[in-house]
């Protein structure tokens, strides 16, 4: 039987190999949310609006609603209390001014995280079709009847927090806002696919895991190849 000795050498690679693993593994979950973030939307301009919930899909990697907006809501965001990692003036100032949302569609499609964070942000449940909600958040670029609040109230006026930390995702342009292009119209259709948050960007989560995963392999492959190889020439 032929024994391999390991010196210190040889452990300092697998460390290595092992940290770079663990690095991976680590920065995984974050690449994959950042996929989902507000890219497809206009960040520089908040919008309030309030109205009734419909067509509730409640899952990963999102959950998805339609609101079909009030007719009668008030010209700014009402007093309302914000989740504490939103408080900070930078992120207040701009959600209490955001103006009502003042567009062609008396319905939006409003895309929020998923279970696993809205359960820790302030909302444990799904939400119900009739249920009434209020939102400040960003109207799609491409999809001007998509929305994406980065903080939303239901019931009696709780919080929840949509940004996922403890600010803004932009700085918005000062109220009133200057006027802007047109988006494109949105695609018509009786079944419509859940819109997303990542415009044209259509890679899947799991094609980014996979694609983690055969680096993670690759590491600890190549510090396996490596310590055989050292081992021998010894």
């Amino acid at each position: 039987m032929r024994f391999i000795t390991v010196n210190s050498r040889h452990l300092r690679l697998a460390a290595a190999s092992l940290a770079s693993a663990t690095a991976l593994l680590t920065l995984a979950p974050g690449a994959a949310h950042a996929h989902h973030g507000f890219d497809d939307y206009d960040t520089g301009r908040l919008y309030y609006i309030s109205g009734t919930v419909s067509d509730v899909r409640w899952g990963e990697p999102h959950s998805y609603f339609t609101v079909t907006v009030d007719s009668d809501m008030p010209t700014d965001t009402p007093e309302r209390d914000l989740p504490e990692q939103l408080q900070a003036p930078e992120d207040s100032g701009p959600i209490d001014a955001a103006p009502s949302y003042s567009g062609s569609h008396d319905a939006l499609a409003v895309t929020i995280a998923p279970p696993s964070f809205t359960g820790m942000w302030g909302l444990d449940r799904p939400l119900e079709d009739g249920e009434r909600v209020e939102a400040v958040g960003y109207v799609g670029e491409s999809h001007d009847d998509e929305f994406r609040p980065v903080v939303f109230w239901f019931e009696d006026g709780n919080p929840v927090n949509q940004v996922l930390g403890s600010e803004l995702p932009a700085t918005p342009l000062p109220t009133p806002y200057p006027e802007r292009d047109a988006p494109a119209a949105s695609s018509s259709g009786d079944d419509q696919a859940a819109p997303t948050a990542s415009g044209s960007d259509t890679t899947s989560p799991a094609t980014i895991w996979a694609g983690l995963g055969a680096a993670l392999v690759a590491v600890v492959a190549g510090g396996a190849v490596y310590l055989r190889a050292r081992s021998r020439r010894e």
